[in-house]
């Protein structure tokens, strides 16, 4: 296990550094879903927390497993624990989660029903959540950043309008028709998620991060009205309070179409699904990515070896090394440990 808390550590971030366009002493690495029930000190946490919404709403469990990967690697981010749901749950959307079915929210399907929503800013989720921000912070290394993020309006509004159903043909038709509802709704969420990524800003997170995980449902203008422009406008909205904040977008499933996203103004780096080879956007973006999950499942050797290959594709000051999605259930914790072990020795 590693002790984050060591004497002597650098005062910079290669994260930041990397995010910054600045040199960086090595290449920055951390992983979607790196705290999960893949570790057997989240699945202990998580059960003294007795559910999920208790855990994220804990500052004090939500902060130790946000740092527990960093004990257990060598990584140089942790990403807040929370969920992209706790949006909808601050705004006064009943939410509660099934084993084995995942979400369960009170669809909104109308503009009577967004009129019954609240603002989030004010709420007792968000003041819990940058609690766990703030007291996570205090606990890190001035070299480890502390990552907060926020679900893109179209992902969120698809759990929404679904009812947290994974099936989002109810959200793809509505995004079709332009009901006014539905374009009512996508403008609301942009408002709260501006004053959500910067209330974590203004307790202690460092950079953000934006998750479209189901950016690739939409394509053509509706990709563009509903996914790029939403992520946009919340860019623009953060950076107008927070100047410096370094924003990551990852819009999962759009392939090539990631080169519009790296188009977009104030987007510090650009999260690449497995999918597409991180050479295929433009050189002068910051890229992360992009490890097959599965190749975790796969071995410790095929998975080093398919970090080696990434890594060789692209110079570690325009790179973040991550996976293309989150690390799956099931994954070996020492598989992740090679894998990180090979990041390290690669650029040795």
């Amino acid at each position: 296990m590693i002790d984050i808390r060591r004497d002597g550590q650098s005062s910079r971030s290669a994260l930041l550094d990397v995010l910054m366009r600045k040199p960086a002493e090595r290449r920055p690495m951390w992983f979607m879903r790196q705290a999960g029930r893949y570790l057997p000190e989240y699945r202990a946490v998580r059960e003294k927390a007795g559910s999920f919404l208790d855990l994220c709403y804990n500052p004090e469990l939500a902060s130790e497993v946000t740092i527990q990967p960093l004990r257990r690697y060598d990584l140089d981010a942790a990403i807040l624990f929370a969920d992209i749901l706790v949006v909808p749950h601050a705004m006064g959307l009943p939410l509660r989660f099934e084993e084995g079915e995942g979400p369960i929210l009170q669809p909104v399907r109308s503009l009577e029903d967004l009129a019954k929503l609240k603002p989030l800013v004010s709420s007792h989720e968000v003041r819990q959540v940058c609690r766990t921000v703030a007291w996570t912070r205090s606990q890190l290394p001035a070299d480890r950043a502390l990552i907060g993020f926020c679900g893109a309006p179209w992902t969120v509004a698809s759990y929404m309008i679904g009812g947290g159903s994974s099936d989002r043909v109810i959200a793809k038709v509505a995004a079709y028709q332009r009901q006014p509802w539905f374009v009512a709704l996508m403008d609301r969420l942009v408002v709260e998620s501006v004053d959500y990524l910067c209330a974590q800003a203004d307790a202690g997170a460092q950079a953000v991060q934006i998750f479209d995980s189901w950016a690739g449902d939409l394509g053509g203008s509706e990709l563009d009205e509903f996914v790029l422009k939403p992520i946009q406008a919340i860019i623009d909205g953060v950076k107008e309070r927070h100047r410096d904040l370094p924003i990551i977008v990852f819009a999962r499933g759009i392939g090539s179409r990631q080169k519009k996203a790296a188009e977009l103004n104030g987007a510090n780096a650009i999260g690449i699904e497995t999918e597409l080879e991180l050479t295929e956007l433009p050189s002068d973006v910051v890229v992360q990515g992009n490890l097959d999950p599965v190749a975790l499942l796969a071995g410790a050797d095929v998975a080093a070896a398919e970090a080696r290959r990434i890594c060789a594709s692209v110079q570690r000051n325009r790179h973040i090394f991550n996976l293309g999605h989150g690390i799956r259930l099931g994954t070996d914790p020492a598989v992740v440990g090679a894998v990180v072990e090979a990041v390290r020795r690669f650029d040795d």
